[in-house]
């Protein structure tokens, strides 16, 4: 990636955003480029509590193996399938079978809802996440995942749509929490106008992130575009001031 947007967005991040947590980014690649590899768990684990780590500094690799989440395979593109009967796991369950997640109210739905999913497979064997700060000139992002309290979130937010009158620069579609910040930042990637997408709605994936934060995911060809204009937007205001007193 270019080392300039990357100083660029430290230095513009530390300024305007009072030293938050910086986000995370990932990519594809056939190797671990200089990431830790992420073996398979003994039993079940989410991935966005893994992401933990990478959120403070560690750099990480998932294959296939490395999780074992069915909906975590298939929103990172590692797998096509779901679990059996997927549709009555989503929505109420089957009595003395399955305890369904009341998610979506029936099972034609969740069918309904799965026929108009796109697959977006990997395309290579790890997907890697890194911490901007640890970014290396070899890597691809995909997209930047903001772990966000509500007034870094109302800053971002309001970033995204500066060069927009459509005001609807920020998408929040339904989907488990890697969903959130890989398939859909994916998807949206790949369109010209794409969006940012906001998420950690899961209820599922809410015990792994601090209660008071949501992500917004910004694919990498819109975040580009925010970094140039940050220096001429409200960021600049005393408006913004007096709530970037509050970002600790």
């Amino acid at each position: 990636m270019n080392s300039e947007l990357k100083h660029t967005f430290l230095e513009r991040w530390k300024k305007y955003f009072n030293n938050a947590p910086l986000p995370i980014v990932f990519f594809y690649s056939d190797t671990l480029q200089n990431a830790e590899h992420v073996e398979k768990p003994s039993g079940h684990q989410c991935l966005i509590g893994e992401l933990a780590k990478v959120r403070n500094g560690t750099s990480l690799a998932f294959d296939a193996g490395s999780v074992t989440c069915g909906g975590g395979k298939r929103y990172l593109g590692f797998s096509s399938t779901l679990r059996p009967r997927f549709e009555y796991f989503l929505s109420h369950g089957i009595p003395g079978e399955m305890e369904g997640e009341r998610y979506i109210q029936t099972p034609e739905q969740v069918k309904e809802l799965l026929a108009g999913m796109k697959q977006v497979p990997a395309g290579n064997r790890y997907i890697i996440f890194r911490r901007w700060d640890r970014i290396e000139e070899a890597d691809d992002p995909q997209a930047v995942v903001f772990f966000a309290t509500p007034d870094v979130l109302s800053g971002l937010f309001t970033l995204v749509n500066f060069d927009h009158t459509h005001g609807n620069g920020v998408v929040a579609p339904f989907g488990a929490g890697c969903a959130s910040i890989v398939y859909h930042p994916l998807l949206e990637n790949r369109k010209d106008d794409p969006k940012a997408v906001i998420g950690m709605f899961d209820v599922s994936a809410r015990p792994w992130v601090p209660a008071e934060v949501l992500t917004l995911a910004i694919p990498m060809k819109r975040f580009v575009n925010i970094v140039s204009y940050m220096e001429e937007s409200f960021l600049i205001t005393d408006s913004w001031k007096k709530v970037m007193k509050r970002i600790t």
